[in-house]
């Protein structure tokens, strides 16, 4: 179990657009968040989900020089933090997460977890209602998921 999860925008506005952004709270408890991410969401926040500043402002402005502000802050506040789980969607910011030896997992992977641990019977509506929105997935990947779910095809 991670001692906290961190979440950046993507993930807090995708689940938020779908309706579905309790799913995070069922998951996990609670998330936390940085000022900068709750400012890039744009919405007011439950109370479920904790903003934290990054102690080290340095870190998080040299990180801006490769990702967008939000995911810097994110991961910025994730390496302050022991075990943390970092919630990201974006390719680049995930692959510098990795890089940084930081533990990752996306909207897809949220999805995925509830469904495994009970919380969700099937992943494949809400799949189907990310589709709707601008989010880019692959088909492979929406099948694999699928596959791991033991559910089938999008394409039926």
């Amino acid at each position: 179990m991670h001692n906290i999860v961190i979440s950046d925008t993507s993930c807090l506005i995708l689940f938020h657009k779908i309706g579905e952004l309790d799913l995070l709270r069922k998951v996990y408890g609670s998330v936390t968040t940085t000022p900068e991410v709750a400012q890039e969401f744009q919405e007011e926040l439950p109370e479920w989900i904790l903003i934290e500043n990054v102690k080290d402002k340095k870190y998080q402005e040299f990180l801006e020089t490769q990702i967008d502000w939000g995911e810097a802050s994110a991961i910025a506040l994730a390496k302050e933090k022991e075990n943390p789980l970092l919630l990201l969607d974006d390719l680049k910011a995930r692959k510098l997460a990795i890089k940084l030896n930081l533990k990752v997992t996306g909207t897809l992977g949220v999805i995925h977890k509830a469904k495994q641990i009970g919380i969700l019977e099937k992943v494949k509506p809400l799949i189907a209602k990310l589709q709707a929105t601008n989010f880019r997935i692959s088909e492979n990947i929406v099948e694999e998921l699928l596959r791991k779910n033991n559910e089938t095809s999008m394409v039926e």
